[in-house]
């Protein structure tokens, strides 16, 4: 978040960093009680089977054990009917605005027909948002960071982050892009999904959506900053977000009412459209989905298990007073760093045809 300095009269004004306050813990003990459980058929088309509540706990697809929170799919049975059992869920509270913090020690990523997600949305997409925060298929190391929107709403390269910006107009049906690609960020870091995450115990990804911006932080397990270990947040001080979204876009009008949401799906128009797009992966059969259906063993480590999930408020903005040597009328804010990394391969331009509205059960 840019801070500004107003310089007026000899008179300097300067906006500091509002504190942020616990408003939700997530707690391992109440978690699933916090979200509602989808049954419907997937909105990616995936080849899946979202269970309810009762459904997933007798097979085995979640727990709280040892204060974990365990999200899973069925890694026993040949799938059959609509796919494979899995499980996505929302939180019944809607925010608008906040810093989300969640603290993961395992995500499902990594596997070959695999398209998990850690995500935002508004009750009537595209025209109130969504914000993808983890999200990635098939082998995929890399983590891509995503809105999508209604028309009029554009990011650009002139913000302090460190992914590399892969496609910049939000609107799902903007020109000269892949249907529903929306703006999207790729994080250079290995570390930021699948299996590399798991092999070094997991992260913390930290999201702060204002007015003004949208940023999303990756911290590798024994980086995470003290402030958010000790529940006392402040983004002004974790340096560079690994992807930050603003610049033609009015947030608060693109972005409301938003619930999380937990999935994990299969194949699909992400995961199954560029399954040949991976020699390892095509090599394990002919289709994403004959994959799937036959090889549950393949999927005993498509898991989410979370350490913790707070979600802290700004409690408003301070001022602080001090007088400036130079008495002339002046607005002073961070300056931002170009882009230092090269885009990274995006196995030809991915299909992005994601269509992630809600429909009833």
């Amino acid at each position: 978040m840019h801070l500004p300095t107003l310089a007026l009269s000899g008179l300097v004004i300067k906006l500091s960093a509002a504190q942020y306050v616990l408003e939700d813990n997530y707690a391992s003990a109440t978690f699933f009680s916090e979200f509602t459980f989808f049954t419907g058929s997937d909105p990616t088309a995936g080849y899946v089977t979202y269970l309810d509540q009762s459904a997933a706990q007798s097979d085995g697809l979640i727990n709280t054990n040892n204060g974990l929170v365990h999200i899973g799919v069925d890694d026993t049975n040949i799938a059959s009917g609509s796919g494979r059992n899995s499980v996505r869920i929302m939180s019944n509270k809607v925010y608008n605005h906040g810093l989300f913090i969640l603290d993961l020690a395992h995500m499902p990523g990594g596997i070959c027909g695999t398209w998990p997600a850690f995500w935002m949305i508004g009750p009537n997409w595209p025209s109130e948002g969504e914000i993808d925060i983890i999200e990635g298929v098939n082998d995929n190391a890399n983590n891509a960071m995503t809105l999508h929107t209604s028309n009029g709403c554009t990011i650009d390269n002139s913000g302090a982050f460190t992914g590399t910006l892969s496609t910049s107009n939000c609107y799902i049906d903007a020109p000269g892009q892949s249907s529903n690609a929306g703006c999207d960020i790729q994080d250079q870091n290995t570390q930021s999904y699948g299996t590399n995450f798991n092999s070094i115990g997991g992260g913390v990804y930290a999201t702060e959506w204002t007015s003004a911006e949208i940023n999303i932080w990756f911290f590798p397990r024994g980086t995470t900053p003290a402030d958010i270990t000790n529940g006392n947040p402040d983004p002004t001080t974790w340096g560079e977000p690994v992807a930050q979204f603003q610049g033609g876009c009015d947030i608060d009008s693109h972005f409301q009412n938003q619930q999380l949401i937990f999935d994990t799906t299969f194949c699909g128009q992400w995961a199954g459209a560029v399954w040949g797009d991976s020699s390892s992966c095509s090599a394990l059969a002919s289709s994403c989905q004959d994959y799937v259906q036959n090889n549950p063993n393949a999927f005993a480590n498509a898991f989410w298990l979370i350490n913790s999930l707070k979600v802290y408020q700004n409690s408003g903005a301070s001022a602080v007073v001090s007088h400036d040597p130079n008495p002339d009328f002046q607005m002073h804010k961070n300056e931002t760093c170009p882009l230092r990394t090269t885009p990274l391969a995006m196995g030809g331009g991915l299909p992005r045809r994601r269509r992630r509205q809600l429909r009833s059960n």
